[in-house]
Formats: structure tokens, sequence, C-alpha cells
């Protein structure tokens, strides 16, 4: 059967109640786009036939201001003041807002002029003194063509728009992405998902931005050929989401997050034998936003649940295990019950990462309309574990996508080695066609994920980090428009190698190489960013100090934090897209010169952890030569840690490499009888990870007088290296 999957970290912080995915999943684009565009608009010149007095040259066509690329294309006019730029809406329409998303050269003075025949103009707003940025306009009035008339210049070029958008509707009301009631239709490997009686296969993506962002960014997602997108959580705030899919035609599976949602830390455990206050509130809670939204135009079908039957093996286990699995699905065809009572029009569904859940729903929830899973590198086996099953339900992939974290093995540094931007491309082409090869059953899929986090996470699976569009995303469109010609794409990375890759000084510089491809022969600039996540927890990606050595080469400055890290190489081409790739670099203590004189002699402390971890840890650990063992005390703050030289030494330099469990404060001691002791360096200011040490004493023994830790453990030294 197809395989468990882990959630990741980017999807088990997206999957939460909606009112907190908003804030969680926040663009980091510089450039607004309709900021107070009324939800009820709906965006009607994209993709429309679009002109313009002038162009600058070939690549700023008037068309590009009108495609939904937010900053990758833009029409340019030549260098004078009297330029225009039109759309042709198709038909005579009713007009309620204009927004012009500018380049650096906009328009002082213009004025937006509608038309019903494309020569008789009537001015629908005069804007003087516009400092660019984006225009947010509210106009009324009707016309077929919507014309920019520029006035004046704000500079010495000519006027360049990323993009125009005209809102309104041809008849005065929101047209929704289809009409009538959904409907699960046929029979046993011949069904099909319809709405209003004509066939609907879910072209989708899971949804990221804030819904505060939606007018932004669904008109690009329709742009790829998207039909739907799919939520976690519906709350209150979804109304602005689902009011945004209606009027960009796109549609809504409405999501119901169900604890424990994929395990620990993403909502807690939960009892489905006997806690009938948390079903009851659930069900309540669940019923009053069907009630809410089940009329709405963009709902698609209700989703109960994500991952949970496979969530549950990290809350139970044996036989309670079992027990807790038929409950959940047994509560969950509750919900089912209670969604068709109240909501006769809307499939429901439940959604989990493993087929093994399905026998599960099977039997207990057999009020679903269809089945739902998430897989990933695994999405090819779910057709064959259908058949395998016996089930009588068709199914929707609600996730899926490349190779997760989860999924691939380790690289050389024993952390996750993940795909290339060429294979999670391959990704979705391999998944998308896995899924629609299952004809008559598998209905169709929301690709993950249309997210923006310019994180670890992020950089592994969403299709537009920091608003850049990847080759996964031209991947997904090109699946979903059936189309090669897809635009201008990103560069191509290949070949990256970092060196070295298991010994990076920390505080040093590694080399990192990388070739790369812009298959339009653009410009590429570059960035490198680091990601602590496998280091110290920490996701975000941050810029590093580099410098360009040429030929593709990069030196980089290691971080002072020991441990593995991730270094990222970003190759953006100016027009929106960007060339992502990753490998691991292993940061180790910097190399000291000269001869350890504790390597191997007798050690002795305080105390010294049995049994906790990787324990015993023993003072002997710690002066063994190995970066992988290391000696440990009590948890308590006055502890010592000794090596006995066999004689006298001059000593030279210290270095202590430190666990996470170190000491704040401490002091070096040295003796030549083991009972008088001479302090040579003392701190009330460590921070762990290595601390090298300038020292000139002579003595035999030497000692770390440990007096506050810089945690609750205990102190954890890696190496104790003395040197002459």
């Amino acid at each position: 059967m197809s395989g468990p999957t882990t959630p990741t970290s980017l999807r088990r912080r997206a999957a939460v109640p909606f009112v907190a995915l908003g804030a969680l999943l926040a663009s980091s684009f510089t450039v607004a786009l309709a900021p107070g565009a009324h939800a009820a608009d709906a965006l009607l010149s994209q993709g429309r036939p679009a002109t313009a007095s002038s162009q600058e040259g070939d690549g700023y066509a008037a068309a590009a201001a009108v495609d939904g690329n937010l900053t990758g294309t833009r029409w340019a006019s030549q260098w004078s003041d009297s330029q225009w730029l039109q759309v042709d809406l198709g038909q005579v329409s009713n007009l309620s807002r204009v927004v012009l998303t500018w380049e650096s050269a906009y328009g002082k003075d213009y004025e937006i002029q509608a038309s019903d025949n494309g020569t008789d103009w009537r001015t629908l707003k005069k804007v003087t003194g516009g400092d660019g940025g984006t225009d947010d306009l509210a106009v009324s009035g009707t016309g077929r063509y919507v014309r920019m008339q520029g006035l004046a210049r704000s500079g010495g070029y000519g006027y360049s728009l990323w993009e125009f958008q005209v809102y309104g509707s041809a008849d005065g009301t929101t047209p929704p992405p289809a009409s009538g009631a959904v409907k699960v239709e046929g029979g046993q490997g011949n069904w099909r998902l319809t709405v209003g009686g004509q066939p609907y296969t879910v072209k989708g993506v899971t949804w990221g931005p804030a819904v505060s962002d939606a007018p932004r960014y669904l008109p690009d997602v329709r742009a790829m050929g998207a039909n739907t997108i799919r939520t976690w959580g519906t709350d209150a705030s979804s109304k602005a989401l689902l009011d945004a899919a209606a009027s960009n035609g796109i549609r809504v599976i409405n999501g119901f997050w169900l604890q424990p949602g994929g395990g620990p830390g993403a909502g807690g455990c939960v009892d489905y034998v006997a806690d009938t206050t948390y079903k009851n509130t659930m069900l309540t809670e669940f019923a009053k936003w069907v009630d809410a939204y089940k009329s709405h135009p963009a709902t698609l079908m209700w989703n109960v649940g994500n991952e949970s039957v496979l969530g549950l093996q990290n809350c139970y286990s044996g036989a309670e295990l079992e027990a807790q699995r038929n409950a959940y699905t047994s509560f969950v065809n509750e919900v089912a019950r209670k969604i068709h009572g109240i909501d006769p029009d809307h499939p429901v569904t439940s959604t989990d990462a493993w087929t093994g859940a399905w026998p599960y729903y099977k039997r207990n929830a057999p009020d679903l309309d269809l089945y739902a899973m998430n897989s990933y590198s695994n999405v090819c086996k779910v057709r064959q574990d259908w058949i395998d099953g016996g089930y009588t339900k068709p199914y929707i992939i609600t996730e899926t996508g490349p190779a997760g974290e989860w999924e691939v093995p380790d690289d050389a540094n024993g952390i996750p080695d993940e795909p290339t931007d060429v294979q999670k491309a391959d990704g979705y082409t391999k998944a998308w066609n896995c899924v629609t090869a299952h004809q008559g059953v598998a209905l169709g899929a929301t690709l993950f994920h249309y997210g923006t986090e310019h994180d670890f996470g992020g950089v592994w699976f969403n299709l537009l980090p920091d608003g850049l569009k990847r080759l996964s995303y031209y991947a997904v469109k090109k699946a979903y428009t059936g189309s090669a010609s897809v635009g201008n794409t990103p560069p191509v990375i290949s070949g990256m190698t970092v060196s070295p890759a298991s010994s990076a000084p920390a505080g040093g510089e590694f080399t990192v190489h990388a070739d790369v491809r812009d298959p339009d022969g653009d410009a590429v600039t570059y960035k490198v960013f680091l990601s602590g996540n496998y280091a110290n927890g920490d996701k975000r990606l941050v810029e590093a100090q580099w410098r360009s050595t040429g030929n593709g080469n990069f030196a980089v400055s290691a971080p002072r934090k020991l441990g593995v890290w991730k270094v990222y190489v970003q190759a953006e081409d100016g027009h929106g897209n960007a060339g992502i790739e990753t490998r691991s670099v292993k940061v180790v203590a910097p190399p000291v010169s000269g001869t350890n004189l504790a390597l191997n002699r007798p050690a002795t402390a305080s105390s010294s952890q049995q049994s906790y971890g990787d324990c015993p840890c023993t003072p002997a650990l710690a002066v063994d030569g190995r970066a992988d063992t290391r000696w440990a005390s009590d948890w308590s703050d006055a502890q010592w840690f000794q090596v006995d030289l066999g004689s006298a030494k001059t000593l030279r330099r210290l270095q202590l490499v430190w666990d996470p469990a170190y000491a704040t404060s401490y002091e070096v001691q040295v003796s030549d009888d083991a009972n008088t002791w001479r302090p040579v360096y003392s701190t009330t200011a460590g921070d762990g990870d290595v601390d090298t040490l300038d020292v000139s004493a002579t003595g035999r023994y030497v000692r770390l007088q440990l007096t506050a830790r810089g945690t609750g453990w205990g102190y954890s030294l890696h190496e104790l290296g003395i040197y002459s």
C-alpha cells in the first residue's frame, strides 16, 4: 500500500484553523496588487486583447500588462508624455475599479478612460501628482474598452506597467465560477464530478497566502489553468477568500480541521472513543460554517479532517490505536451526515496521508461521497492500492508533488537530500499524469503548494517562494493548460557542489559551485542563503556573507554555530523567475595548529550522565578526538571537568567544543598537583558552540570549573583540546 506520509514542517504549519493560516503564510512580495479590490468585483481584463500607442522594445508589448504576471512581465512605452495603453473587455461591462501596478517609470498625470467602440472616449478618473507603486482607483461607468491615457511622466523614461487590471461585471452581478449543484455521478469505475450537470475535473493548488492577499494572487492561480484551491480550515475569515475565488472563476474545497491532524504539533491528541465534548463542539462548529457557505458560488465540496487516521499513531498504540481509528472515522461519518442534512448540493470527503486509512473509511464512513489522499512520491501507487482494496468510491488527491523530506535518502551529512528544481518540476508532472491516468476514479488533484514563504519548507515545496516562480510553477501551468508555451521561464541550476561539504570551519569560508543557464538568455543575478533548520531548528533563510569568485563559484562564510546547515543558491532572471538549489554543509570546529596534549589523557569530572539520550557520557569521551561523542554532567550548576596531561606542560591554546548544553560562566584553572589551582581564564558570557581560548600557563592538570549553565540541562562537551 502507499506508504505513510509524515507531514513536513511547512504542512504542519499550514494545517491550522484558517484564521491562523493567513498570519503564518503571509507573503513577502514587495509589489502590492489591488489591496482594496472588492471581492465581489470580477477581474475582466486578464488575458484580454491589449494595444498601446507604442512599446519600448520586443519584450514590452501591451499584452504583458494583462497577463497576470505581477512582477515578471511589463508593458513599457516610448519616452514621451502622450502615450496610452488600452484593453478590450469583449463586451460593454459595468466598471468598478482599475488597478495599475507601476514599474519605476510611472505616470505622474494620467486619465482612466472608457469607450464602447474604441473611438469615442469618456474620462472615468483623472490622476495628478501620482507617486508610482500601486494605484487602486474606484471608478463608476460602463465600457467595452478601458484606457490609461498618459499625460505626464515621472521622469525621463516612458510609462511602464507591470499590470493593468480592470474590475467589474458584464451584467452588474458577480459572475460565479459555475452554477448548480456539485455531484459525484456515475457508477463503479466510471464516476465523474459535475457542477450544474457539467463535468468538472479538479485542477487545483493548495492555498497558502493570507486571505487579504487573495485578490492579489488568485488571478495568477487562474492564469496557471487552475480551477480549484484547497484550504485546511473554514471559519469567519473564509468568506473573503470565497468571494475572491468566485470573482476569479475558482472553486474552493473548504477544509475542516480535526485533531491530531498528522500528530503532535498539529493540535494535540483527542480521545475519539470517549471525548464526546470535543466531538459535539466540532460538529456544531462545522455545521455553522456549512450553513453559512453552502450557497456560496465558490464552494465545491467539504473536506473533514487531514491525515488524522495516520496521525493517531502518534497518540496511541496497539488495540487502543485500532479503537481510536475506528472511532475517528465513525465521527467523520457523523459529520458527513450532518453536512448532507444542511447542504445536499455539495459532496463531502475526508483526507488522509496513507491508503491504509481507507479500510477504516470503507468500514465506518459510508456517508462520504468520495475519499481524499495526500501522497507525494507514492502518488502513482494510489491507483493500485484502490484496486487492491476493492473500494466503491472515487477519490481526489488533496496534496501531491515532488518527494518530501520524509521520503528522500540522506546525504553524506546525514540529512534529507532535497531534490533539485528539475526533479521537483518532474515530480509535479509525474503526479498529475498518474492522477489523470486513473480515469473514472481519480477526479482530480490540488497540488502542493501555492505558497510564498521563502524559508526551509517554502523552498522545498512552494511554487513561488517570495513571489518568484520556479520550474515547478511552470510544470503545473503546463499540466493544467496543456500548452508547452508557458512564457519566460526560470534559470536552471545544475551540478551544485559544496567544498568541503563535511568539514567547513566555523567562521571560515567554504566554496559553492553551481552551473547556471537561462533558457531565455536573460541576465542572471545571484543570492546565497543559509538555513539552520538541522543545526538549531531555525527554518528561516538568512542571506549569507558571500562573494563570487567566477565561473559559477562562490566563497561563502560559514556560520559560527556547529552542525549541518543548508546553503542555497538563488538565480534570478529579472522577470520574476528564480532557480533555487540547495546542498548541505557540515560546520565543524576550526582546526588548531600544534599538538593536542589532552588527546586520550585521563579525564575525570564531578559527575557524568549514565543513561539519557546517547549516554553514558563519561569524561573520557571529551578527550577522544571525536566530534560525535561527549561528556555530560548532572543537571546542576557547580560542576567540574579535568584532564591529567601526565607532566607539567606549557599551554598556549584551549578549544572547547560544546554540545547545546553549554556553560555561560566558567573558569579555566591549572595545577601541578591537582590540589592547588591557579586561574588562567574566566568568562561570564559564554554562548556555546566553540570557545577557542589563548592562554599562557604551565601545569600538569587542567580543570574547567563550571559555575552557570546556559540551559536547563547540565554541561556537555564534545571535545576539550589543549595545545602547546
